[in-house]
């Protein structure tokens, strides 16, 4: 044989003992950058996210069981507890002697955009939680993963490869098998109409709430320059502040807010229970978007988005044992497709893209 034949290079093949060492390297080297306050505030921040936000679904989902009629209602106490957030943000100014962020007209218009879309998501919500069951709804949510790569690809620039676009392929597979076993989980007094109308608001939320969560890293990056966490708060604040404002006065409009005495006296339980159903909805819920809010600001787009699919399958197991929710095996099947899209958006996420790749080959 010529000894002077060229010799081909093997051809690279994927390694998982190697991409598992390099997970643990990089994750490594992320910890040792920051300060272990950081890590303290972003563990408590995923924390509040992955009970939180579970709890406010059960509990929204309640309020309709229990006799609530309300979408409005509903998507006004999601923004109820926006004074949740000063009573975190006050001892900063007291006892650090923080000064408030100054307004300026891109801010201002920013906060508001983001709190009247963030008004309009919880709407949408409220209507999936009065006619599907909570661990369906919870599942139709894990769209907002794809909604928000996409949208954080196109307005944060955030990278997007091919593990990224088998995830949103296979989230949304998912979301068409539950489609097609609507007659499984589908409650006697909805219907059919109902039930697509509630599957349809929920992919419409999930989208918005993809575009929420993007537009809000923007305001971080460009306006805010990710400076300081009372920023964060702040941002959190008056976005809540907004939503508030809209919300009330679309429950104004539509004269539900009038009507609360008089729905609180026929809610299941009594006016008590009515009571707390919905004090402890905005509680769960404000916190849930205070600790997605530190996410953002502390990690990324992706890491909130990871956080926010990761609370589905929570929601769901808790929905089939504390208020017997169906759990039909085509819904086992959407959650089993779920999980997978989750592994592949995570794995997507942590691959180094190109750019990071000539820059390590060049170092």
């Amino acid at each position: 044989m010529d000894e002077t034949t060229e010799q081909r290079p093997p051809a690279a093949s994927f390694s998982y003992s190697n991409w598992v060492s390099n997970v643990k390297k990089s994750t490594k080297e992320a910890y040792e950058s920051k300060p272990h306050s950081h890590w303290i505030l972003l563990t408590l921040s995923c924390t509040s996210m992955l009970t939180a936000f579970p709890a406010s679904s059960l509990l929204s989902r309640l309020y309709f069981s229990n006799g609530g009629q309300s979408k409005w209602i509903i998507s006004w106490v999601a923004v109820a507890g926006w004074p949740i957030t000063c009573l975190i943000l006050l001892p900063l100014y007291i006892f650090r002697k923080i000064k408030p962020t100054p307004l300026n007209a891109k801010l201002l218009l920013s906060y508001t955009l983001l709190g009247f879309l963030s008004a309009a998501d919880n709407l949408m919500y409220a209507y999936a939680y009065a006619y599907l069951p909570a661990s369906t709804s919870s599942l139709l949510a894990s769209s907002s993963l794809a909604f928000s790569a996409l949208f954080g690809y196109l307005i944060v620039k955030n990278p997007m490869n091919a593990s990224v676009i088998n995830s949103i392929v296979i989230i949304t597979g998912a979301m068409a098998i539950i489609a097609l076993d609507s007659s499984s989980d589908r409650y006697d007094y909805v219907s059919n109409r109902q039930y697509f109308a509630g599957f349809f608001w929920d992919i419409m939320g999930s989208a918005l709430h993809g575009l929420i969560f993007a537009l809000s890293e923007l305001v971080f990056v460009k306006l805010l320059g990710r400076r300081f966490f009372h920023v964060a708060l702040e941002q959190q604040v008056m976005v809540s502040l907004v939503a508030f404002a809209f919300t009330t006065l679309g429950m104004v409009v539509s004269r539900d807010l009038q009507g609360m005495s008089h729905e609180a006296k026929s809610f299941e339980g009594g006016e008590s229970r009515y009571v707390q159903v919905l004090v402890w909805s905005a509680v769960t819920f404000q916190l849930g978007v205070l600790g997605a809010t530190a996410v953002l600001f502390l990690a990324s787009t992706v890491m909130a988005g990871v956080l926010n699919a990761v609370r589905v399958p929570i929601t769901s197991v808790a929905a089939v044992i504390l208020m017997h929710d169906p759990m039909s095996g085509f819904k086992i099947l959407s959650l089993i497709l779920t999980f997978w899209g989750f592994s592949s958006y995570i794995y997507g996420s942590s691959s180094p893209t190109p750019s990071t790749q000539a820059a390590s080959s060049s170092s």
